[in-house]
């Protein structure tokens, strides 16, 4: 689903990701990161597609958001188990979003 952000500006934080084939408890922290974020305050909504590359854009009212909850302590657990297990690679970029628009077919 595509989340419905309120109008510009606000950041988007981009992470793409390579998986290793080792998927323990990938699926757990998954589903509890995804809930811990849209508890975090500043959370707007995130979407998520993978392949060979997965990519989950999270979207962030400030960079204060955003900088919160990269130290939220979960998610720093999240953040070694990753490196140490489930990621061969990813990349972490985060962007100020200055304009949106649509389409929606009725």
């Amino acid at each position: 689903m595509i989340s419905n952000t309120p109008p510009p500006p606000y950041y988007a934080v981009i992470f793409s990701s390579v998986r290793t084939n080792d998927n323990e408890g990938y699926p757990e922290t998954d589903a509890l990161m995804s809930k811990l974020a849209h508890k975090q305050d500043g959370f707007l909504g995130m979407e998520h597609a993978s392949s060979e590359i997965g990519i989950t854009i999270s979207y962030w009212r400030d960079v204060e958001s955003i900088k919160r909850w990269k130290d939220h302590l979960d998610h720093q657990k999240a953040q070694i188990e990753g490196q140490k297990t489930w990621y061969s690679q990813y990349k972490v970029r985060i962007s100020k979003v200055e304009r949106d628009y649509d389409f929606l077919k009725k």
